[in-house]
């Protein structure tokens, strides 16, 4: 083995890797430590001199000189005088003797030990790189390309050739690949499975349009617009609050741009995702409102308690509120962290009506026949004659009239 070639090969892929030189010395003598701690049992008397640049390597024993008859004699760091004369033959006793260790002193065996131990940190180093790198990228944008598409994923490759993961729950439901493409991303975590890092990537997340909004608008990355909070149904809709801090900056203005020039970048990225910038408030009552654009409210009833939220909206605004699949509000609720519920406010004229056998109680069922006998058969159409015209149509009394119209008029206070 190679001792020279070992250490410059080392040496090498710590300076690719920008490996700092007091890791890949410390590195370097843990292995040859190892080594000795298998020949001799202890490596304390041991000192390991390296110089990765030109790939020397020294070893160094250390031992005290001792009487032949000494008690320490057998101490790992003592040496007898004959022994230690045999080196040299001016020792005295009290003396240290300094032996240089040669890798053939070890074996064959040992040394190809030592080289695969340093082979297998060298790949757990690599890891370990690989794995802090992305673990410090985690909700950054990046860009891979795809190498293979899976039926569970799709395996892209950075610029360092690395492998990463883009699962397919991860992925918008209209994201269509082929191998080459360039895709990007959001680092959405980094695991370690059976010692091996594995990065995997989203574009469903609500930080991947965070960070595109970044990307595109240059007041959120110098700071000036703050975006507060993002919810997403991805590759359908999504919903986006933000705040300028400088009262000359119109946010959603800036986030949109001139004729929508920034936002249909963000919008084309994500596959046609419909996106609402909102300005955020402080205001439950308004936040609400606002997050249920472009929905007009009328009026709401607001449960902080349990959390849930009744709005009223009128009926051309119903459908706009619930929105298509009731993505709108959906994303409405989880945008306000609240339940929101809707319901449709009436005009007086378009009370809804009841029909009058649900009355069956309290009106006698001829008395109901009797008045569907000429068309009436709910209480907004009995209750649309008068007295003197129910009277005149059918054949019951003034006092029978007058308690049906009580109970019916009832229903509608």
């Amino acid at each position: 083995m190679d001792t020279q070639f070992l250490i410059e090969s080392f040496a090498d892929f710590a300076r690719n890797k920008n490996i700092d030189r007091p890791t890949m010395i410390r590195i370097l003598e843990d292995v040859f430590r190892t080594m000795i701690r298998k020949k001799y049992g202890y490596d304390e008397n041991f000192d390991i001199v390296i110089n990765a640049d030109k790939g020397d390597l020294e070893i160094w024993r250390f031992r005290e000189i001792v009487d032949d008859n000494s008690e320490d004699i057998w101490d790992y760091d003592k040496i007898s005088l004959s022994e230690a004369r045999k080196i040299e033959s001016d020792f005295e006793i009290g003396e240290e003797v300094a032996e240089e260790i040669s890798l053939v002193d070890f074996g064959r065996r040992a040394v190809m030990t030592a080289r695969q131990t340093l082979m297998q940190k060298i790949k757990d180093l690599e890891k370990d790189i690989l794995f802090q790198k992305y673990k410090d990228l985690v909700e950054e944008v990046i860009t891979g390309e795809v190498y293979q598409i899976l039926s569970r994923e799709v395996l892209l490759i950075d610029n360092d050739g690395n492998e990463l993961i883009l699962p397919k729950n991860e992925q918008i439901p209209k994201d269509r690949f082929r191998k080459g493409d360039s895709i990007r991303a959001v680092v959405h975590r980094v695991e370690m499975a059976n010692g091996n890092p594995r990065i995997i990537l989203s574009r469903t997340s609500p930080k991947f349009l965070e960070r595109l909004f970044e990307s595109e608008v240059p007041e959120v990355y110098d700071g000036l617009i703050t975006i507060k909070n993002v919810v997403r149904e991805p590759g359908e809709r999504a919903k986006v609050a933000v705040e300028s801090y400088d009262d000359r900056i119109d946010p959603v203005g800036a986030c949109v741009g001139m004729k929508g020039s920034r936002i249909h970048a963000i919008v084309r990225e994500l596959q046609n995702e419909n996106i609402d910038v909102i300005n955020y408030t402080d205001n439950l009552e308004l936040y609400i409102s606002r997050s249920l654009s472009p929905a007009k409210i009328t009026s709401m009833k607001i449960d902080e308690e349990n959390g849930r939220v009744s709005v009223y909206l009128k009926p051309d605004q119903v459908s706009l509120a619930i929105g298509k699949g009731g993505q709108n509000i959906k994303l409405a609720s989880r945008f306000v962290g609240m339940e929101i519920d809707v319901f449709r406010e009436l005009a007086e004229f378009e009370e809804e009506d009841v029909d009058l056998d649900e009355f069956g109680d309290e009106i006698e069922s001829w008395v109901i026949d009797e008045l569907k006998r000429i068309g009436l058969d709910t209480a907004k159409s009995v209750l649309g004659l008068s007295k003197e015209e129910l009277v005149r149509r059918t054949d019951l009394e003034d006092e029978t009239i007058d308690e049906v119209i009580g109970i019916l008029s009832q229903e509608f206070e």
